[in-house]
């Protein structure tokens, strides 16, 4: 983390009394797995007396990780839609109300199905397609709207599993990631925005500008796939991270098509 993000996060820790774990500053970024199990004071923070930061502003700045995703509360789960959206989360207390930050990068794993098979090539599926549907439904419209990247992971075959040497190393992906960070922190100095995913309609306009060739694919793919507005502004965030990440200054059509294809589809 930047020294400011970690005095952040420290100041968060040192609210929530766990400052003694890190020492006098939090310098790693936070990884947060709360259980399924979690209630909703545990997930936004709450308790009697004075209200403590729950495990979506202990993840401020760092990972949130959410295994299991359907088998959380209805509840628990519809209450991260606000600070998804907004990166702080809201206390209401009869003395008025606790705002802690919570800005964090949310990764949810599922099963496609109670059994984990619905899909795969080698083995059948096992469950009803109610017991399917009822599973999926699990997870509300509004929250999967506001996660960006919607990705199915299939079977991986024995020789990738066994194989010597990988595409590519852990390294080489995070200098990547690192020379990325390096080019928003340039594009966003000076201002509130951190990243990306935090720019507002202004800096969409100014950092996300379009070619004709991409224009007419983002309009066919708001047409095509009922995207609606929360998810075409996140297209446009996705597609300028791609091509950060591919060191080019102006979002190519390529770099549109493949934020798209990350987005859930309205008529699954």
């Amino acid at each position: 983390m930047t020294f400011d993000e970690a005095l952040e996060v420290t100041r968060i820790y040192s609210v929530a009394g766990r400052l003694k774990e890190y020492g006098s500053l939090v310098r790693r970024r936070p990884f947060r797995a709360p259980h399924h199990t979690i209630s909703p004071a545990g997930l936004v923070g709450g308790g009697a007396g004075w209200a403590r930061p729950g495990e979506l502003s202990l993840a401020h700045r760092g990972v949130l990780f959410l295994d299991e995703l359907p088998e959380f509360g209805h509840n628990v789960l519809d209450v991260m839609r606000q600070p998804l959206e907004d990166g702080v989360v809201s206390l209401g207390r009869s003395r008025g109300t606790i705002v802690f930050p919570a800005r964090f990068m949310l990764v949810g794993a599922m099963n496609p199905c109670p059994c984990g098979y619905a899909g795969d090539p080698t083995r059948g599926c096992t469950c009803q397609q109610g017991a399917v549907d009822r599973y999926q439904k699990r997870l509300s419209g509004p929250l999967l709207d506001r996660i960006d990247l919607h990705v199915e992971v299939p079977r991986v075959a024995y020789e990738k599993l066994a194989a010597d040497t990988l595409a590519e190393s852990s390294a080489t992906v995070r200098a990547r990631v690192e020379a990325a960070r390096v080019r928003q922190w340039a594009r966003f100095e000076g201002s509130q925005v951190a990243a990306n995913a935090e720019m507002g309609i202004r800096e969409l306009k100014r950092h996300c500008q379009l070619d004709a060739a991409g224009e007419a694919l983002l309009k066919a793919a708001v047409q095509r796939l009922g995207l609606s507005a929360r998810a075409y502004h996140r297209v446009l965030k996705v597609a300028r991270t791609i091509a950060d990440l591919a060191d080019v200054e102006r979002i190519q059509p390529a770099h549109l098509a493949e934020a798209i294809q990350y987005q859930r589809r309205t008529d699954r």
